[in-house]
């Protein structure tokens, strides 16, 4: 299953997901996975942890995302935690095409075996019908 971490810009996602990926670094036998726009968890995370720029691979949109995700779950089957920073500047902007996106992640993530947790700017009321229920707000 997927967990969403709902807040609007400068609330605090970021920095609960640097701490849940320490976290997860420390508590697993695997893989951990974040994924970013741009480089700027550089230094913040630790060295176990797989830093991902989504720039470097000219990655965006929805279903280019899906599928660079569903690439690193089959190319490495000890995985067992992916975190993606800034999810809407990745795919976009329409709350409509995320419902689509965070359903398939939803599937991928079951079917992988994998925790996947995304971050969302926005509010929690802003999140399509039916969500609310993945979403922790900051």
């Amino acid at each position: 299953m997927i967990t969403l971490i709902v807040g609007r810009k400068g609330s605090g996602k970021t920095k609960k997901l640097i701490e849940r990926a320490v976290q997860a670094v420390k508590s697993t036998n695997g893989n951990v996975i974040v994924i970013e726009k741009g480089s700027k968890l550089t230094y913040d995370l630790p060295h176990e942890a797989r830093l991902i720029d989504t720039d470097a691979y000219k990655v965006s949109g929805a279903d280019t995302f899906f599928g660079f995700v569903s690439g690193i779950c089959a190319g490495d089957y000890d995985v067992t935690d992916i975190f993606i920073d800034s999810t809407l500047k990745i795919i976009g902007q329409d709350m409509e095409v995320f419902k689509g996106f965070a359903e398939k992640m939803n599937m991928l993530a079951q079917s992988s075996n994998v925790k996947i947790t995304l971050l969302v700017s926005a509010d929690a009321s802003e999140l399509p019908e039916g969500m609310e229920h993945l979403a922790e707000n900051v």
